[in-house]
């Protein structure tokens, strides 16, 4: 028999039938939950922030010999002239080939090559151009990283790749510019030191990676423990950077592939990349999430479903109808009280990645790309995630199984089993398109 319960509503008492109530009250508890433990993985992301870039020791390495420390070769596909090439390239000597010459010439004793060409292994211009790279630097920033890729994480298992949160800043007031400024510095960088913090699984953004090469030099890009391997699982092309040609986020995926294939793990440096947003429009904006949106959907899709339920519109109308249901608290004030305690949150993350409060300067721009930010989220999401196709450095790529692609208008590749999806054959891309 189902009981019910009266409910005020005004001046007079209205049934509610008790099985729709109870679950109203266990979904308000689920909400509760769900967004208690999105508090907790905010916090953990600030307080990781202020823990790892409190401060930023200097690395021994960096006043021994030369002829007594780690080389590390400094990978760059080479493109045009990118805003603040010089300035934000310099220690690398990259990019546009004149200003890597005046910086060889600059730096003498610092020893590099210009590699001029590519070899089509994949559909992805980034790898075919950096198949054979090898610049030589070692910087300060260099130093540090390679000092934790010599170490182990808690548990013992080594460092198989150090990666950095990007810090960027516009260099144009354009709406788009500082919007992602906004995203990458708040929202993104909060969630991506959490989740490293964690380390429940690889989640490397790609910006900047240091890893061995005899390390990715045994990966095919399967995803699978060595010891669970056959033969198919590795593609013609063979293994190393080559196995990765067929993905949109490569990087993404040989951090993946060190932490599954070969049981290693990943460490965050204490030091932030500078990441230079350009001239972007509000439609340059939308296009380059709702292209990373469509290529986790096939990398990782359980965790890009759940992607809007960790935005801060669908957390705080859960947490208010969850605390309005069993609390009794009010909506406005509420969901006034969430936004300022969350943007109070995202803005201590960007005082730890600048190691500064926001500047009074771009105070309000920046907080306007953040309020813009907040709300285009759920969207761009939803047109993101029912479409396949993304636009990449003027080309159109259809998304294929774990995160593969294929250009526009090419055949899917013929696939050996059932099971395996190695591409057996690739469509040339132009030297010059070859972009990072």
């Amino acid at each position: 028999m189902n009981a019910s319960k009266p409910v005020p509503s005004g001046d007079h008492y209205v049934q509610e039938d008790g099985g729709e109530f109870a679950m109203i009250t266990i979904l308000a508890f689920v909400g509760f939950i769900w967004y208690t433990v999105m508090w907790i993985i905010s916090i953990i992301g600030c307080q990781a922030g202020r823990r790892r870039y409190k401060l930023r020791p200097r690395s021994p390495l960096s006043s021994a010999p030369a002829n007594s420390v780690p080389g590390v070769s400094v990978l760059r596909p080479l493109r045009g002239l990118d805003t603040n090439l010089y300035e934000n390239l310099e220690s690398t000597f990259t990019q546009d080939l004149p200003i890597v010459r005046e910086l060889m010439a600059k730096y003498p004793n610092v020893p590099s090559s210009i590699i001029v060409g590519e070899e089509v292994v994949g559909v992805n211009p980034k790898v075919n151009n950096l198949v054979h790279s090898n610049v030589m630097a070692a910087p300060g920033t260099m130093a540090r990283s390679v000092d934790a890729l010599q170490g182990h994480d808690r548990n013992g298992r080594r460092i198989a790749l150090v990666h950095h949160v990007p810090f960027a800043y516009a260099t144009e007031s354009r709406i788009g510019s500082r919007i992602d400024e906004a995203f990458l510095n708040t929202n993104h960088a909060k969630m991506y030191l959490a989740i490293n913090a964690v380390a429940v699984d690889s989640c490397v953004v790609g910006k900047s990676n240091l890893y061995r090469r005899s390390d990715v030099e045994r990966l095919n890009g399967s995803l699978k423990p060595m010891a669970k391997q056959v033969p198919e699982d590795t593609p013609a092309i063979g293994r190393g950077f080559p196995a990765f040609g067929r993905f949109m986020a490569e990087d993404n995926m040989i951090a993946s592939a060190l932490w599954h294939e070969l049981d290693l793990r990943h460490d965050l440096s204490c030091d932030v990349v500078r990441n230079v947003v350009g001239k972007m429009s509000l439609k340059d904006y939308i296009l380059r999430r709702a292209r990373w949106i469509r290529v986790r959907k096939h990398m990782v899709l359980s965790a890009t479903i759940l992607e809007p339920f960790t935005e801060s519109v669908v957390v705080s109308a859960i947490g208010a109808a969850s605390f309005k249901h069993l609390l009794g608290i009010p909506v406005l004030p509420f969901v006034l009280f969430h936004y300022i305690a969350w943007l109070s949150v995202d803005l201590d993350v960007y005082a730890s990645l600048a190691g500064h409060p926001l500047p009074d300067a771009v105070r309000w721009e920046f907080l306007a790309g953040w309020v813009v930010r907040e709300l285009l989220t759920l969207p761009i999401f939803l047109y993101a995630v029912f479409g396949r196709e993304v636009t990449w450095r003027g080309r159109k790529y259809q998304m294929l199984h774990n995160g593969e692609v294929k250009l526009v208008g090419e055949q899917s590749p013929r696939r050996r089993w059932p099971w395996s999806r190695t591409p057996k054959h690739y469509q040339p891309v132009d030297v010059e398109d070859a972009s990072s």
